[in-house]
């Protein structure tokens, strides 16, 4: 089944199109990934390179360049972003979160009232979906964008997170960790290459669990529990080497607060009966990891045109602006609101201080800067195929730029 795109958001130089064969796109996709040394002033050809009239840097059939260093500084991008866009209003962020938690109660009492067959799953995936939106409160928690008070904003990451089984400052410190790493071959915490001789040396269940379809779509709780593959510790233990000694009883804290939840639901369990328990937590939990997963992957491998590739970095040739631009955004149609404008994941990524409700406006002034360093990619109508085209590349030269394409693929060893 073909993807399908429409064209609510504008993507630069990107082309929209129709892929015919996802099978064959994820095909060409690996036959492209191939790691090369950076191209234009990082490279060592002697001839001369062009430019347009902005500075950016063309490939000898006319197209951008973007492996070649942008000609453009964070503080450019900053200086474009309206005032406003940087100020924190607690109380709309509380108003944000009441609406969730009111959507989130509503739905459940609804429909354990109701109790349908034919009701619940229109209830797992609406609930679902909150959860996820949840998740995305406490998100913003982590990256103090909720309030200017710490200790507000770790108290509902702390409670929002434990409400969907997610210890929020373990995973906080590890996200601060990809933040801070983005695009990076070696040091990205979540989202960073799997070598070949790492993955022949991985056990078949992880094989299995975080690299083949369908499973990796409910690969998240396993991250929390193990971190990603090839990477020692866990989120929920304070001695993991993701944590600094004075984070101990941070970790501790959120650890408790997951205690905690698991007595509410044991509770919970003991009053409406594991059935109930069953329609009205465990399966909306699984399909809020989907979303989780599946978002997650999406902002950060390219569209389905396998012409368009995405840089890993490492070295000299890293840097935070140059790691940002190798996230993309993403259309999620009605659910943008929904889900508190996550899909406005480069300007995020760049500044993740920003309240999530100023992203929109913020990421149409930033685009006037970032040119066709700006990507983007529609809604896709079955996500599922992204994580289906997950490849292992092979090492096919030696370079300090590693090129990550539409389907997520890299050649490293």
């Amino acid at each position: 089944m073909a993807l399908l795109q429409h064209t609510r958001l504008p993507c630069g130089n990107m082309r929209l199109r129709r892929a015919t064969s996802p099978l064959i796109t994820a095909r060409r996709s690996v036959r492209a990934a191939v790691a090369a040394p950076i191209s234009g002033p990082a490279g060592t050809s002697s001839a001369p390179v062009r430019k347009d009239e902005r500075g950016f840097v063309l490939k000898e059939d006319g197209s951008y360049d973007l492996s070649a260093p942008p000609p453009f500084g964070l503080s450019d991008i900053r200086e474009a972003i309206p005032k406003q866009c940087w100020q924190k209003n607690g109380l709309k962020s509380m108003a944000y979160l009441a609406a969730d938690v009111a959507i989130v109660a509503g739905l459940a009492a609804g429909a354990f009232a109701l109790n349908q067959w034919w009701a619940w799953p229109l209830y797992w995936m609406a609930q679902g979906t909150m959860f996820w939106a949840l998740f995305v409160v406490g998100h913003d928690c982590g990256h103090q964008s909720f309030s200017s008070s710490r200790h507000l904003n770790d108290l509902v990451g702390n409670i929002t997170h434990a409400s969907i089984l997610v210890p929020y400052h373990g995973w906080r410190i590890s996200h601060r960790t990809h933040h801070g790493n983005h695009g990076h071959v070696e040091n990205d915490e979540s989202w960073h290459p799997v070598t070949k001789s790492m993955y022949d040396n991985l056990e078949h269940w992880t094989k299995l669990g975080r690299l083949s379809f369908p499973w990796s779509l409910f690969a998240y709780p396993f991250y929390l529990w193990k971190r990603s593959p090839g990477k020692e510790g866990s989120h929920y233990d304070p001695n993991c080497d993701l944590f600094q000694p004075s984070e101990r009883r941070m970790v501790l804290t959120s650890d408790a607060f997951m205690v905690g939840m698991l007595g509410v639901l044991a509770a919970c369990t003991a009053k409406l009966g594991v059935a109930a328990m069953f329609n009205l937590y465990f399966v909306p939990y699984w399909v809020f990891v989907m979303w989780l997963d599946t978002v997650t992957y999406l902002h950060h491998h390219g569209p389905e045109d396998a012409s368009m590739k995405m840089p890993w970095y490492r070295g000299e040739q890293w840097s935070y602006l140059r790691g940002g631009l190798t996230t993309l955004d993403r259309d999620y149609g009605i659910f943008n609101k929904i889900h508190h404008n996550i899909e406005t994941h480069v300007v995020h990524h760049l500044f993740p201080q920003m309240p999530h409700y100023n992203l929109v406006e913020a990421t149409e002034a930033a685009k006037k800067v970032m040119g066709p360093y700006y990507r983007c990619g529609a809604l896709l109508v079955q996500p599922w195929i992204c994580m289906q085209q997950l490849k292992i590349g092979r090492r096919q030269a030696a370079g300090p730029a590693l090129q990550r394409s539409s389907a997520g693929s890299c050649s490293a060893t």
